[in-house]
């Protein structure tokens, strides 16, 4: 146990939005030794079919294994909605995903019960959040999905507090905002990069979940809950591997991340 105590925590992403979710453990769990694998290969995962999927996450999920990880977090909602419970039920170590985490803190912070979610297109269309909100909350929570595929672009260019960010989150979120929910959840990891421009057109009465906040408060919960919380003392070690070369990757890694990004390393995984 104390040896598995100061192996790392693996994280893994169909390409650079996990690095978001990265960015808040890293921040919350500031000693711990960390993974991270953006299968840029074969990005993005919201196209495949949940078979295909579920063959990607088998695949970075060994690759992260062979580095003796104790903990493993899909950074992914396609991969959380299609295959969370696959590596729950076959791993033998702890697994979170990002759709749970997001969910619960929506079911917590609602007083109306007219929650909003926001994701890409292959998020909302799989339903995955819709379907772990009525597991948590009642039949009666009224949900409102909203796809805004535009606003992953404009977080990789740069732009979230641009006008065309403002202007486009005003297309998007307007019936959203009119609708009555008082809580919205940042369904993609994208997503957190344009939260201020989000939170200016949503107005002051709607609260904001972040994903990727909460997927760093859940993986916290349990590293503490199972006694496995890093306490050897020494700088903590940070590795980053890519399936394939990615100039945008390290371009606009270091604004995903919140600091300078490590050199990353390219690696095939089967």
């Amino acid at each position: 146990m104390e040896e598995r105590k100061n192996w790392p925590i693996g994280i893994f992403d169909s390409g650079i939005g996990g690095l978001t979710v990265s960015k808040e453990i890293m921040n919350l769990l500031c000693e711990e030794n960390i993974v991270y694998l953006g299968d840029t290969a074969r990005v993005p995962y919201g196209t495949k079919s949940q078979r295909t999927v579920r063959k990607y996450v088998e695949s970075t999920t060994n690759f992260l294994l062979s580095k003796n990880i104790k903990l493993l977090v899909v950074a992914c909602n396609t991969a959380s909605a299609y295959a969370i419970e696959m590596l729950k039920e076959n791993l033998e170590i702890p697994v979170v995903g990002v759709v749970e985490p997001g969910a619960k803190r929506a079911s917590e912070l609602t007083v109306n019960g007219k929650i909003g979610v926001i994701g890409t297109q292959a998020t909302i269309k799989s339903g995955s959040y819709e379907k772990k909100l009525r597991e948590i909350c009642s039949s009666s929570i009224e949900i409102h999905s909203k796809p805004c595929p535009l606003f992953v672009p404009l977080a990789e260019e740069g732009w979230e507090n641009d006008e065309t960010a403002v202007l486009i989150a005003e297309k998007y979120l307007g019936d959203l905002r009119e609708s009555g929910i008082d809580v919205l959840i940042l369904g993609c990891t994208h997503y957190p990069i344009l939260k201020n421009t989000i939170a200016g057109v949503m107005g002051e009465g709607i609260s904001l979940v972040d994903s990727a906040e909460e997927t760093a408060k859940q993986t916290e919960n349990i590293l503490r809950s199972q006694e496995l919380l890093r306490e050897d003392g020494k700088a903590r070690e940070m590795s980053f591997y890519l399936t394939d070369d990615s100039e945008t990757f390290t371009s606009i890694a270091s604004r995903f991340l919140g600091r300078p990004m490590e050199k990353t390393e390219v690696v095939d995984i089967v």
